[in-house]
């Protein structure tokens, strides 16, 4: 039996080795260069960084003053370990359950074809569009998107796109149901500097800088205990929903006998959308206080405003637009914040709906993981739904 072309276009995007850290973005944008001429789209390619190429495509609706909706996707992918894999991790293999092993097959080039598969559908069966549809496929997502999606919405080009609403990636969902992302844990990279009285390792120093880090990590971790009970003693709460804190960096020391002078340690904080900013800094600067003086911190990373898409029906017609959609494709849905980070957070600070949807279900969640993989059925009945979604948003009235 021959393979649906939509499922080779697929296998062959997943061959593209974009990589990180050195992915080949030229292969990647000719590759979409040729999508876009097959689905009639204008086409641009721009660098806001040299060699970091970011491609929109282009197809405009009936009434182009109209805010449009974007369909983001990112064109990088993680690392791999192919020793721990069961097949080369760029080969895109098939088995013969019809599972598509290659690294990106989740996360998430399968969703980039999806739109375009779903388009091509929709132009073949004779659909229109009242709304102007964009999409971007943008560079280093997966090191945070600085130099992508978060650079772009600060130009021209991004600003003429007029976006009123957009589509961006969420993940697997093991079940029958599909995971629907309004909002996301903003993350918090978190650097404690503890300065202390140096000396000899055989004395009890006072004000030394073990102390004081000691009763920082303690801060940090009993906060981390009540977060974790937190979810675990409430079954109505999502890992999106609390915020979790981990140790990932210690500095300090010059030899074992040695009381050193400064020690550091790192946190990877993931903030859930009930605590500000401003909230948790003022948690961490008591802890500092508490541990002593000369004890500071430094945040390592851009404060992204945090912003919710509403999924209220009646009060978001973008959000009654994709779940209406939901409903005659007859999915049934889990709402949640994303507990880890995408580009749709640069899309919801400028204030833009955005939900992040992948439209896999029965799958194991894999993404960043060994032998990623999305049976063909599953991503042939995501064109599906797409081809559903789509044409309910561009088509909604004003």
């Amino acid at each position: 039996m021959a393979e649906d072309p939509s499922v080779t276009n697929f296998r062959n995007y997943i061959r593209i080795k974009t990589v990180q850290p050195n992915p080949d973005y030229d292969a990647c944008a000719k590759f979409l260069q040729s999508q876009a001429k097959e689905l009639g789209a204008q086409f641009q390619k721009i660098e806001c960084v040299p060699g970091k190429p970011i491609v929109l495509m282009t197809l405009p609706g009936q009434d182009p003053s109209l805010k449009s909706v974007l369909l983001n996707s990112h064109t990088d992918v993680v690392p791999v370990f192919p020793e721990h894999w069961k097949y080369e991790p760029f080969s895109a293999h098939k088995d013969e359950k019809g599972d598509i092993y290659g690294r990106g097959t989740q996360d998430m080039k399968c969703v980039s074809i999806q739109y375009l598969e779903a388009l091509k559908r929709l132009q073949k069966d004779g659909a229109t569009f009242l709304r102007t549809i964009h999409l971007t496929f943008v560079p280093d997502e997966e090191l945070g998107g600085t130099e992508g999606m978060g650079m772009f919405i600060n130009t021209l080009e991004f600003k003429k796109m007029n976006v009123g609403f957009g589509l961006d990636e969420g993940y697997a969902n093991p079940t029958e149901k599909f995971s629907v992302f309004h909002g996301q844990r903003s993350p918090r990279g978190i650097l404690i500097r503890c300065k202390g009285q140096p000396g000899h390792g055989s004395q009890f120093l006072p004000n030394n800088a073990g102390e004081k880090l000691h009763k920082v990590i303690n801060s940090f971790m009993e906060f981390r205990e009540e977060e974790k009970k937190r979810l675990e003693n409430n079954k109505g709460l999502r890992l999106g929903d609390v915020t979790t804190v981990n140790l990932t960096v210690l500095k300090g020391g010059v030899q074992y006998n040695v009381i050193p002078a400064e020690l550091s340690v790192g946190f990877d904080v993931r903030l859930a959308p009930s605590i500000s900013y401003e909230e948790f800094e003022a948690m961490v600067k008591l802890w500092c206080e508490k541990a002593g003086d000369d004890v500071s911190y430094e945040f390592v990373d851009e404060a992204v405003p945090q912003g919710v898409t509403c999924i209220e029906d009646g009060k978001n017609p973008w959000w009654d637009a994709f779940s209406s959609a939901c409903k005659k494709e007859k999915l049934e849905i889990d709402t949640e914040i994303f507990p880890a980070s995408t580009d749709s957070k640069y899309i919801r600070m400028l204030g833009i709906p955005a939900l992040g949807f992948s439209p896999i279900n029965n799958t194991p969640i894999l993404l960043h993981d060994n032998n990623e993989f999305l049976n063909e059925k599953i991503f042939l009945r995501g064109i599906e739904i797409y081809a559903t979604i789509i044409p309910a948003l561009a088509n909604l009235k004003p």
